[in-house]
């Protein structure tokens, strides 16, 4: 629709009402405006921004879903992250469509979000403002796109906006996941590309939200709906739970759940579960539905069966690693280190998997079954930090909490506490962590005692803190308590296994697509500045525009790799290449010299001063 006046719009909407307009009045947009008319008894003139609850009632509304919360922030902090540059914001909202989080774009977009109120406690239920993305695709639980003028409030109309509803575990409706952007230049076409993508996004939220809940149960996933349907079940066969998509598809309902079904009847086993496993699942009625993958639970039990005798909790560390030489030294000195708590710094650019490492780290040692914690302090505010890190008593500051609340480093008692970004903790903050790793225990805001904590501590950053310590930017002091063991890892570009990285994201981001010659050898070129988290989003983003199966160079979003002077670039391409010379000669300088046409001693020289790691 072109954009309209206020008096055009009012009465285009009244005449969609009375079925008299020139748009299709059987579409959603048609339907949500009767609705709005009819139903709601709403003025599309009226002018005012929305309704919008204050930080003790946001508060309040947010407690309830603080661990749907907390497993979908990752993949949120991404969504926002891969859309900032298009000039998006990207809001969580819980089902009563009151946005809990939101994620603002650059500042020369962020104006016009803070100016109308699009942020944080608004309130975007379509029975108060009428058809917008986030109430009409929560009123209707489907994915929408509401594109300017399809809006009914006049005054939203330099908005576009698409969500995705989400779901929790037992498929019941939690909230939605809006994109919003006010750039006039972005077509519709373009905001239903970042539909899908959101839309992806959101289905791996679930997923995370769904693994969470039963991490103690096996997982298999049910084929339909991408694949993504998922089915938990525990050590006895029983199933304990459906996502929304698995109980459409196997005819489940809350009542079988709760009776204990027996998994057999749709999947059949003649021996124990076994991880990483494809079995045949069938309906209800016995007719096949295909394949599906078994995983195991996420905090293995003693007594849970194994296949091919124990499995080193290692083997996630091994698989992060592929064949790089400097990471592979890098597991053999974790694997060394064992269950001691020394405190581990992970250094690396943004986006090369540094909360990924972290989990694969607790994974692997004797805290796997207690709580992995993570903040990111860079994307905290600090004055919010305190509160989030120590917790507070009831009553500590004004809109605290009734019965205070538990910091992240209480909730990670037991466990492993992820400090992403450290180099980003304010200075006062720094203190305060120092005297918790010395002390082992915390002094909640308000609080008469401390409350003695058991963590061991993962961090991360990609900014020099050594450097920053000499400087008087970071505390000298708790930078070598941090630094109980450094691992460096590296840039995509940097990796000497970057094609089988490449090949791994491209099965897991695009799993029904293959990858063109041209598109490949693109891949193997382009630098990532944004590492793996880049590689992900551009090869997810292919695999929904890629026409017949095949991804092409046309549908690589792969922009010019700027911020880099020409000679850094050549720099890295030329690293990249000896390592990977070294790497297709078994790390024999003499032969990948004689590959590259080098005298032996000037290849030697490059490896030492580009600090390639040479396997031993």
């Amino acid at each position: 629709m072109a954009s309209l006046s206020a008096s055009n719009h009012v009465a285009r909407v009244l005449s969609v009402a009375n079925h008299v307009a020139d748009v299709d009045a059987s579409s959603r947009i048609a339907n949500s405006w009767r609705r709005c008319l009819i139903s709601h008894k709403l003025d599309p003139a009226r002018q005012g921004p929305p309704q919008t609850l204050t930080e003790a009632e946001i508060r309040h509304v947010t407690e309830p879903m603080e661990e749907t919360i907390r497993l979908a922030m990752p993949e949120l902090d991404d969504l926002a992250r891969v859309l900032r540059e298009a000039g998006y914001c990207v809001n969580l909202a819980d089902a009563n469509a009151t946005m809990l989080f939101s994620r603002l774009p650059g500042e020369a977009d962020a104006k016009m979000f803070l100016d109308w109120k699009i942020y944080t406690g608004s309130n975007f239920a379509e029975t108060f403002e009428g058809t917008n993305g986030l109430g009409t695709a929560l009123a209707e639980q489907k994915p929408i796109l509401v594109h300017r003028d399809e809006h009914f409030r006049e005054q939203w109309h330099m908005f576009s906006c698409a969500v995705a509803p989400l779901f929790d575990q037992a498929g019941r409706l939690a909230g939605a996941i809006n994109i919003t952007s006010c750039r006039e230049d972005l077509e519709r076409a373009a905001h239903q590309l970042a539909l899908a993508v959101t839309m992806e996004a959101t289905r791996r939220m679930e997923g995370a939200i769904f693994r969470g809940h039963f991490r103690n149960a096996w997982i298999a996933t049910v084929p339909g709906d991408g694949g993504r349907g998922l089915l938990a079940y525990d050590d006895d066969r029983r199933i304990v739970g459906a996502c929304r998509s698995a109980r459409a598809l196997l005819g489940l309902t809350d009542g079988l759940i709760a009776s204990g079904i027996d998994l057999s009847r749709y999947i059949k086993l003649d021996h124990p579960c076994h991880a990483d496993e494809m079995v045949e699942l069938r309906r209800a009625d016995g007719s096949l539905l295909g394949q599906g993958h078994v995983a195991p639970p996420l905090r293995a039990k003693s007594h849970a069966p194994r296949r091919d005798g124990p499995v080193d909790r290692y083997d996630a560390l091994h698989r992060l690693a592929g064949r790089d030489p400097g990471l592979i030294k890098s597991v053999k000195r974790l694997r060394s280190i064992g269950d001691h708590n020394l405190p581990v710094l992970l250094h690396g650019e943004t986006g090369v998997g540094k909360d990924v490492f972290a989990r694969a780290i607790h994974a692997a040692s004797n805290r796997a079954r207690n709580n992995y914690v993570a903040l990111n302090c860079a994307a905290m505010p600090e004055s919010l930090i305190d509160a989030e890190l120590f917790g507070y008593e009831a009553g500590a500051f004004t809109g605290a909490r009734r019965d205070g609340s538990k910091g992240l480093i209480v909730q990670a008692d037991g466990g492993t506490l992820f400090l992403d970004e450290i180099g980003d903790m304010p200075i006062a903050l720094q203190t305060r962590l120092l005297r918790v790793l010395e002390n082992r225990e915390v002094w909640p805001l308000g609080a008469l005692k401390p409350v003695p904590v058991d963590i061991r501590l993962i961090s991360a950053t990609h900014r020099d803190l050594g450097r920053m310590a000499e400087e008087g930017a970071f505390r000298a002091d708790l930078y070598f308590r941090l630094r109980g063991m450094e691992v460096r890892l590296p840039a995509l570009r940097e990796r000497a296994d970057r094609d089988d990285v490449i090949r791994q994201i491209a099965r897991e981001e695009a799993p029904d697509c293959r990858l063109s010659d041209e598109a490949w050898s693109r891949l193997l070129a382009y630098p990532y500045p944004g590492n793996m988290r880049q590689l992900r989003h551009v090869l997810r983003l292919a695999g929904c525009t890629a026409e017949n199966g095949v991804i092409t160079d046309a549908d690589l979003d792969l922009p010019p790799f700027g911020g880099r002077t020409a000679e850094i670039d050549l720099e890295a391409a030329e690293r990249a290449t000896i390592i990977e010379a070294l790497r297709k000669h078994g790390g024999r300088v003499t032969d990948a010299a004689r590959a590259l046409k080098l005298s032996r001693a000037t290849l030697y020289r490059k490896i030492k001063a580009m600090k390639i790691e040479t396997a031993q």
